[in-house]
């Protein structure tokens, strides 16, 4: 999911997918070894607990994890945006409503 802080160091897609196939690869070869991760992250000049995130999501999607996948939270955000918008759109409708009825009605207003 996108940052909404412009601060916040972003890493292309690529080097997320190449650290995480790396990370999971050396992991398959030695289970036992618990110092991966802070090695990529190392080699290739990325934060150790953004590697170790972008490991979890993708033990998540792949199901061998439980947790939300990204393309669930994708759904989910998409779902509420377009949520908001209906209710946006509810409201001015009955706005226009209550104006309409108001103008018909033939009382003078207030």
């Amino acid at each position: 999911m996108p940052s909404t802080n412009p601060s916040q160091k972003r890493y292309p897609a690529e080097l997320k997918d190449r650290a995480v196939r790396m990370v999971l690869d050396l992991q398959s070869q030695d289970p036992n070894d618990h110092g991966v991760i802070s090695r990529v992250a190392r080699q290739l000049s990325i934060g150790t607990e953004s590697l170790r995130q972008w490991v979890k999501q993708a033990d998540i999607d792949r199901g061998t994890r439980p947790g939300i996948s990204t393309a669930e939270a994708a759904r989910v955000a998409e779902l509420e945006k377009e949520n908001r918008e209906l209710r946006r759109a509810n409201e001015i409708l009955k706005a226009a409503s209550v104006f309409f009825a108001t103008e018909l009605d033939g009382r003078p207003r207030k």
